[in-house]
């Protein structure tokens, strides 16, 4: 709901604040007075075009502050608002602020946080609905028709999107499997090939390496294998060096008590054979490594280059070999398994088809119901609105299958037809915009307190009516405000004028060369003189003022 109103600089606007309540207001004023100003300024701060026309003469910039009820947690708006990182304090109202440079420039804050204006028409669609003579939004939206109905039939439209999601995501995994099983199938000679090469293979990881190694040992082992015996033979037998230095220890043994030195000797000859013995024992270590065997050389050259040969022919490194070797036999299995699975996920396709088709069935018998319900309750809103002749009808069609989609089924639209025997037409096709302002009346007072904005605005809807049709419009635009909604309508009609909670008086006036527009609350004696103005005109009698007494008692 909109609580304020500031306005600086727009047109003939230099400076306004403005305080609003539920209900229904109503702005009056004579002709040319600025009340279209108002209402643009307002378009303004909904994100609507910025037009630098709009800057007062002589200022530099233009700026218009809306205040509205904050969205209750849980409300689309509010999580428009998360979304897009705009705060909400508790018990704090949401602020809109557009400010607009002579030059052009404009910039928009929500919560005095920047934003788009794309953002702020998102935001403003959600707090306001305006329907004037040349209205192109709202209910003559058709995209909007189908929400609208759903919301009058108080429809589970969210259980048809969920099942649609899960018919589609269940497709799109058939349609994956099917093209995995497809590719398969056209490898599985090759995968069958492969598969059966690599079993008879069996590459074994860090392999490749360790042969590489043996090799290269044993090939070096040829090439030193005379060195290494004659220096064997040299630590072999009684003539070898490790026998002679133990008997020479042995001797030395008995001696070295006689003198330190030889003592020191004997330690010295212990550490020599202790030495001898470990480098005998590497060196026949080495001789086995190395050992020379022309059929083991050859065995493991062969299997080297088996290895080798079968990672360059599929593009990888030889330790690769045995996690391929993985990968290639899970493919072959799938194509083995690929009929199994593939009629498993086809029963799921037709699974949540069928939960789809059976909830979105249910939700357009539904929209039917509900759409025979509108239509009637529309019509009893014509005759008193002087649109007798018309016909309201809620179109609601069956769309072919490959138009489904998470909203259902259906194509649904609001038409009209305004002479009897006329085809039935679009909203948006009336010719009168007084006929329209009034159907669209008619069909807001119908929907009632079913969704829409909390704040709506009618733009002259009395135009070219009174008597008894001004009063059927002002009572409808009461009862539409008695539904939880906040009405601003700015009217010619003293039976409207009459029907508000609360009066704002629309002015013009000049000093030398200045002319400004200005905005007032009146008070129950400035209604009574206002309504009794446009009863009679510019000079305002007795007569009329009685007659406006008498439309406010009426209230």
């Amino acid at each position: 709901m909109l609580t304020a109103l500031s306005i600086a600089n727009i047109v003939l606007i230099e400076r306004l604040d403005l305080d609003f309540e539920g209900g229904l207001g109503v702005l009056t004023g004579e002709t040319g007075a600025g009340k279209s100003i108002l209402l643009d300024a307002l378009g303004l701060a909904l994100g609507m075009r910025a037009d630098s026309g709009l800057v007062r003469q002589g200022a530099d910039k233009a700026q218009v502050t809306a205040s509205f009820v904050a969205p209750a947690p849980g409300a689309p708006l509010a999580g428009l608002l998360a979304d897009n990182d705009i705060a909400l304090e508790p018990g704090e109202p949401l602020l809109i602020r557009r400010t607009l440079k002579a030059d052009g420039g404009s910039r928009a804050f929500l919560n005095d946080q920047p934003c788009s204006a794309a953002l702020l028409r998102e935001v403003g669609g959600h707090l306001v609905e305006i329907h004037g003579q040349h209205d192109d939004r709202g209910l003559l939206a058709p995209a909007g028709h189908r929400a609208l109905l759903d919301i009058y039939a108080r429809a589970d439209a969210g259980a048809v999107a969920e099942a649609h999601a899960a018919w589609r995501a269940a497709e799109a995994k058939l349609a994956a499997a099917k093209t995995a099983v497809s590719e398969a199938e056209r490898d599985r000679e090759w995968l069958e090939h492969c598969v059966a090469e690599l079993q008879v293979l069996a590459p074994q990881p860090g392999e490749e390496a360790e042969l590489a190694e043996a090799r290269a040992a044993m090939q070096k082992g040829e090439k030193i294998a005379g060195d290494l015996a004659t220096i064997l033979d040299a630590f072999d037998g009684s003539a070898g060096g490790p026998a002679l230095l133990r008997g020479a220890a042995r001797r030395l043994d008995r001696l070295a008590g006689d003198h330190v030195l030889l003592a020191e000797a004997l330690a010295s000859l212990d550490r020599a054979i202790i030495d001898a013995d470990e480098a005998e024992s590497k060196l026949q270590d080495a001789a086995r490594a190395m050992e020379y065997d022309p059929e083991r050389l050859e065995a493991a050259e062969t299997r080297l280059f088996e290895l080798r040969a079968m990672a360059r022919k599929h593009g990888v490194q030889p330790d690769e070999l045995p996690p391929l070797a993985g990968d290639l036999a899970v493919r072959l299995d799938a194509i083995e398994g690929g009929s199994a699975g593939l009629a498993k996920l086809e029963a799921a396709v037709a699974e949540t088809a069928a939960t789809y088709t059976h909830a979105a069935t249910a939700l357009s018998d539904q929209r039917a119901r509900a759409a025979a319900r509108l239509d009637a309750a529309v019509a009893g809103e014509l005759a008193p609105l002087r649109l007798d002749a018309a016909r309201f009808q809620t179109l609601v069609e069956r769309l072919p299958a490959e138009r489904w989609g998470p909203e259902g089924i259906d194509r649904v639209e609001f038409l009209i037809s305004t002479n009897p025997g006329a085809p039935f037409a679009p909203l948006a096709k009336i010719a009168s915009g007084g006929e329209l302002s009034r159907f669209i009346l008619a069909l807001k007072v119908a929907l009632a307190e079913e969704g829409g904005a909390d704040t709506i605005i009618f733009d002259e809807i009395d135009r070219g009516v009174g008597g008894a049709v001004a009063s059927a419009i002002g009572e409808r635009l009461a009862r539409l405000a008695g539904a939880g909604k906040q009405l601003l309508a700015v009217t010619h009609s003293p039976q409207v004028a009459a029907k508000g909670a609360a009066h704002f008086v629309i002015a013009k006036s000049s000093e030398g060369t200045v002319t400004r527009t200005g905005v007032r609350a009146l008070d129950p004696a400035g209604r009574r003189e206002e309504i009794a103005r446009m009863l009679s005109g510019a000079e305002v009698t007795a007569e009329a003022r009685a007659q406006a007494e008498r439309l406010l008692e009426v209230v």
